[in-house]
């Protein structure tokens, strides 16, 4: 991690973001875009990068690609209020090109920082950069999408990117399979609470119940 990048809450974070200059985006981008959401989520989302709407308005995934987001969520039980979502890079890339090696790592403190701020149950990883980058040498996203991975007690599900299935309609099919088997995560999670719970409360005898 880059010295001094260590923050002791997501305001302070997004505040450093705002006054960014370790790459060439900071001095190029109209707004930063940190990310949004409660510091308690339960999910983590991590896309790519912020494009032209999102750098107009400062908050993450505000397009279509938002949108669709959205629907995902919703099909699931979810909205934006539960989950926090950033992206790899927080400033927009010119023309919406492809995020560098060395933009990727000026960022990468940010996001580091936002994962042990947040400690998600589990971190959703938008698309190919997003795998590339938190499970860096796995197998490509064609491959991994919609399977639970676990690295270094981290818990994360790639997904195909609601871009790309915009894109190509093809994927929409897939994507949503990929939120069901979010969904399903979590279910299994909370099962395993209940039981733990159940298992942990005491059991009165009849003597001692309250009549």
């Amino acid at each position: 991690m880059a010295a001094g990048l260590d923050f002791v809450d997501l305001p302070s974070l997004s505040a450093a973001v705002h006054s960014c200059r370790r790459c060439p985006l900071g001095h190029s981008r109209t707004k930063a875009v940190p990310g949004v959401g409660p510091a308690g989520a339960r999910i983590m989302i991590v896309g790519e990068a912020p494009g032209q709407n999102e750098d107009q308005q400062g908050e993450p995934f505000v397009g279509a690609a938002g949108k669709l987001l959205d629907q995902l969520l919703s099909g699931i039980g979810l909205s934006r209020a539960d989950v926090f979502i950033t992206n790899i890079l927080k400033c927009r890339p010119p023309s919406n090109r492809d995020p560098q090696p060395l933009e990727v790592e000026a960022c990468s403190p940010y996001l580091e920082q936002q994962q042990r701020l947040i400690k998600p149950e589990v971190v959703l990883l938008l698309g190919r950069h997003a795998l590339a980058r938190l499970l860096p040498g796995y197998e490509s996203i064609s491959r991994l999408h919609g399977k639970v991975i676990v690295k270094d007690g981290v818990t994360y599900i790639p997904v195909y990117h609601p871009a790309a299935a915009l894109y190509n309609s093809f994927l929409m099919g897939p994507l949503g399979q990929d939120f069901n088997a979010v969904k399903a995560y979590l279910d299994r999670v909370d099962e395993r609470r209940r039981v733990l719970v159940a298992a942990a409360t005491p059991v009165l005898k009849p003597e001692e119940q309250l009549t």
